[in-house]
């Protein structure tokens, strides 16, 4: 284990070299100008990015992440809808009326709700978004600067269910927890997320979690345990995190990761398989996204993809991503084409 607070040589050996073969071809951005923010005193939003998103037949609905100013950066969740006939172009030049739908309001994220997955569980729709703790800005205190917390669309209204905190002694351990999202694998839910812990290192993890945290009542936190690290960062790179919750292809599940690399910051993707437990199978050995777009290379965040949604329409994998941390940008791959890649790339038997 060494000087790691997990330990690092249970991680699946996945062999990635640095390249890109950038598989996603862009079919438009929205721009904070074009989003018009409903029952808000301000016009538009300073910054749109990180959507997490949802087809239903031929609607994408995207979940995305806004700021309204940069003192604090501190972001709340629009709901806006595109249509899958409509997308295609260079840019998307309608104005999209967005409502408000997850908001600051308890001690787990007063500060911010930060970069939503959005999935469905059993038919029900369901978000896990990283809440900025009241810690957040706090230089006295050292740990849980940020939680995952799942909320439940009931018909009306996003409801917070719960946050999700390590167990024991690791609770004091984590600096942050992010990047995450469920998975309701056949021996129960599994929380997949992203550590940085107290030795300064980064942690790719899914852990267990005690209970079914669709069915609490009220508010509540939730442990979750036998904590694992599931990968490992390449050689150039300083971190890799979840980027998508798994959609289901065929037997297995395909997710999206990113990988920050040490040579240029840059916010790349690569691909992932996931099997029914959960348990990667396969990772394609290069990225298959970079930044390109000058949307993509400039912005708040130079250098910035950072997929936080993708869904199967068609023949397509509809990607829905942040582009420099200042838009929204959609793209598309060929479901053959990515399959192949993952295919050729598998692991584990």
């Amino acid at each position: 284990m060494g000087n790691s607070i997990l330990a690092l040589e249970k991680a699946i050996p996945i062999l990635r070299r640095y390249e890109v073969r950038d598989m996603v071809r862009r079919v438009g951005i929205i721009t904070p100008d074009k989003v018009f923010l409903r029952g808000y005193p301000l016009r538009h939003p300073v910054s749109i990015f990180n959507p997490g998103s949802l087809v239903e037949g031929n609607t994408l609905h995207l979940y995305a992440r806004i700021t309204v100013g940069y003192f604090t950066y501190s972001s709340a969740v629009v709901e806006l809808s595109l249509s899958l006939n409509g997308i295609g172009k260079e840019e998307f030049s309608d104005v999209h009326c967005a409502n408000l739908e997850v908001i600051p309001d308890n001690r787990f994220d007063i500060w911010g709700v930060e970069d939503p997955r959005v999935y469905t569980v059993e038919g029900k729709r369901v978000m896990t978004y990283c809440g900025r703790t009241v810690a957040y800005f706090d230089a006295r205190a050292k740990v849980e600067r940020t939680l995952p917390i799942t909320a439940i669309h009931d018909g009306e209204r996003w409801k917070k269910l719960c946050v999700f905190r390590m167990e024991g002694e690791l609770r004091e351990k984590v600096v942050s927890d992010k990047n995450a999202f469920l998975f309701k694998g056949k021996s129960g839910y599994k929380l997949f997320h992203r550590l940085h812990m107290a030795d300064d290192r980064f942690y790719l993890v899914v852990s267990d979690v005690k209970g079914d945290p669709l069915s609490v009542e009220g508010f509540t936190e939730m442990e979750v345990t036998n904590t694992r690290v599931v990968a490992r960062e390449a050689d150039f790179e300083e971190k890799i995190g979840w980027g998508t919750p798994p959609v289901k292809v065929n037997n297995e599940y395909l997710v999206l990761l990113h990988g920050l690399e040490r040579y240029r910051k840059s916010y790349n993707v690569f691909a992932a398989l996931i099997d029914e437990e959960g348990e990667l199978v396969a990772a394609t050995p290069y990225y298959i996204m970079a930044p390109r777009e000058i949307y993509e290379v400039y912005g708040d965040r130079p250098y910035t993809v950072f997929p936080c949604g993708c869904q199967i329409h068609k023949d397509r994998l509809i990607v829905t991503y942040g582009a420099g941390d200042t838009s929204v940008g959609v793209g598309e791959i060929d479901l053959e084409e990515i399959l192949e890649a993952l295919d050729f790339s598998r692991f584990r038997n």
